[in-house]
């Protein structure tokens, strides 16, 4: 089996964010103020607290646009918040969430057709060991299984 690292997104990008810098689709993040659940950070990996200011805008979690490279939303602390550390186990973050897609990309940054799946909670690090075991993927990507966005990214440690 594979060992796993989880990850967040890195700080740098987060900050360029933060700092009104323009997301996938060329636009500034909008802002707005949490109320509270459902607004998952993508750096530190906590739920954004009621009453927290927030970016909601437009990711694409690949180094270049080609086919396979997803834009979604994602929403994120607007005030700096520190990266939730890479893991060898689930982030609690995710405990709270029932399921999520999985899907394999392989080293040219496309996706290995026949990974994708919606995966219950408690068996993210299992089916992640056994997509990360095949040669031909290179790392995983987590995503919401109600809406399709990107919530975070595992490789091999």
């Amino acid at each position: 089996m594979a060992a796993l690292r989880f990850l967040a997104l890195d700080t740098d990008t987060v900050r360029r964010y933060q700092a009104g810098g323009p997301d996938a689709n060329g636009q500034t993040p909008e802002r707005a103020t949490s109320s509270g659940g459902g607004l998952p950070c993508r750096h530190c990996l906590r739920q954004i607290p009621e009453g927290a200011p927030y970016l909601i805008l437009a990711h694409r979690p690949f180094p270049q646009a080609q086919p396979y490279a997803e834009i979604g939303p994602i929403f994120l602390c607007a005030e700096p918040c520190e990266r939730h550390p890479d893991s060898d186990t689930l982030p609690d973050m995710f405990a709270g969430m029932d399921r999520l897609i999985m899907r394999g990309y392989g080293h040219d940054q496309r996706i290995v057709y026949g990974t994708g799946d919606v995966v219950d909670t408690s068996q993210i690090e299992a089916r992640a060991e056994a997509l990360l075991a095949r040669d031909d993927i290179a790392f995983v990507h987590l995503r919401s299984a109600r809406n399709n966005c990107y919530q975070g990214r595992i490789e091999r440690a």
